[in-house]
């Protein structure tokens, strides 16, 4: 069974600020002590950091809720509430986050502890400290914390690598990938034996090193999800350089030159931008007796094909895997690209400055509707904050909360609907008779 996950749907729920406290000194001799009550901790956040000893997104398969814990409640005497420990969140490099129920862009979560705030922790209520004036001197307002961001979010793994080996099934992709390189990929004479993204590192004599995926073999209608298809298309995007592996000893009865128009085709299909990255012709398997006949026509045919696009052709490096022969020049070369080529990205790949995202930026503050006869709804983020932050237990802060109300224009709009004195009006929880 594989272990490779590349796609995962998570919910994230930031922890809510502490509440504020309502209190009073009580001290001998001074019968009416001032305001004493502290302020909530700020809710924990929670935030994605990146882990480059991760490889999938295996450990959201089975663990997808997540919870930062809520500030503490502010106390008396004037003492604070603790803030929550953030909540720390390990991802795979590569990790693109992106809003659930919108598919809005959030975060490309690339380098080795990159960080990113996918949800805000509340901030905690003021306590009744913060409400004394000269006017009310011992005000009973608290609030309570404000509530910590919830969303859905949707994760997508696109394996990093520098280079990528293409091809179809059983070309010999795995082989080369452990004969260069510190991976132990799944080796068998069958077809479709790799089908998870394999990575290793390759290590050269003058200390440089750089990182080779071993891509699924792709097929023709991989572009249009048949066989392993799209879902490791995708993986190739962020490659600089591709290996395109060609059995040349047909060992398995295709063409050579058919199979490599065949990937061709797929990579135009998916994104033709994806044919200016700088590519090299692996002409794997020439220890077969057939090898060198077929290398001759697959290069006649290679420079009919490029001429007609008026293309540079790809230099071609006969090897033999299971010789080890010929791979010393390949690595060199590919080394050479991975140092000197610039990484070409694809059209839609755009540099979105990271920024912390909040859903309440394109909301309206409020919304009224009348649900039936004598019957309204409020609806709203901000409103609703607003509600959630009010101590409804002390009535100088639901007055507060009526001036609020008042202030943002909510009373106007129910009367413009055709709210009368007596009408129901609800909000969240929370339902109260309309006073004209």
């Amino acid at each position: 069974m594989s272990t490779f996950l590349d796609h995962a749907k998570v919910e994230v729920k930031a922890g809510k600020g502490g509440d504020g406290m309502v209190a009073f000194r009580r001290e001998k001799y001074v019968p009416d002590g001032g305001p004493a009550g502290g302020d909530g901790g700020q809710g924990g956040d929670v935030i994605f950091i990146v882990d480059e000893g991760l490889r999938t997104l295996m450990d959201f398969r089975y663990n997808r809720h997540f919870k930062a814990k809520n500030g503490e409640n502010g106390m008396s005497k004037s003492k604070y509430g603790a803030g929550a420990e953030d909540l720390i969140i390990k991802v795979p490099p590569g990790t693109i986050v992106r809003e659930a129920a919108t598919g809005q862009f959030m975060a490309d979560l690339v380098d080795n502890g990159q960080k990113f705030t996918v949800a805000k922790g509340g901030r905690g209520g003021r306590g009744n400290i913060r409400f004394a004036t000269h006017k009310n001197p011992a005000p009973s307002i608290a609030e309570n914390g404000e509530p910590g961001e919830e969303l859905e979010l949707e994760l997508e793994l696109k394996v990093l690598a520098d280079v990528a080996l293409i091809g179809y099934p059983s070309v010999g992709k795995s082989t080369l990938l452990s004969l260069i390189s510190n991976a132990k990929p799944k080796i068998a004479d069958y077809q479709f034996t790799t089908l998870v993204p394999n990575l290793g590192v390759v290590q050269l004599a003058n200390q440089q090193e750089f990182v080779v995926a071993d891509m699924p073999g792709l097929i023709e209608g991989a572009s249009e999800g048949v066989g392993l298809g799209i879902q490791f298309l995708r993986h190739i995007e962020r490659t600089k350089i591709m290996l395109h592996v060609i059995d040349m000893g047909a060992v398995h009865g295709r063409n050579p030159f058919v199979d490599f128009t065949d990937i061709m085709d797929e990579l135009e299909a998916y994104n033709e931008r994806l044919l200016l990255r700088p590519m090299l012709i692996v002409a794997n398997k020439m220890d077969e007796a057939i090898s060198e006949e077929n290398l001759e026509i697959f290069e006649e045919k290679l420079n009919a094909y490029y001429g007609e696009r008026e293309l540079e052709v790809p230099e071609i490096f006969p090897i033999s895997s299971w010789q080890n022969k010929g791979v010393d020049q390949l690595i060199k070369k590919t080394a050479s690209l991975v140092q000197n080529e610039e990484f070409i990205p694809l059209e839609e790949e755009v540099e979105v400055e990271e920024a912390y995202y909040t859903l309440e930026q394109e909301e309206a503050p409020f919304e009224v509707e009348q649900v039936e006869e004598g019957f309204y709804r409020i609806t709203g983020a901000q409103i609703e904050k607003l509600f959630a932050m009010t101590n409804m237990a002390h009535d100088e802060s639901i007055a507060r909360f009526q001036r609020q109300m008042r202030g943002m224009g909510i009373d106007q709009a129910l009367r413009d609907i055709g709210a009368q004195t007596g009408d129901i009006v609800e909000l969240s929880t929370f339902q109260f008779e309309f006073m004209d």
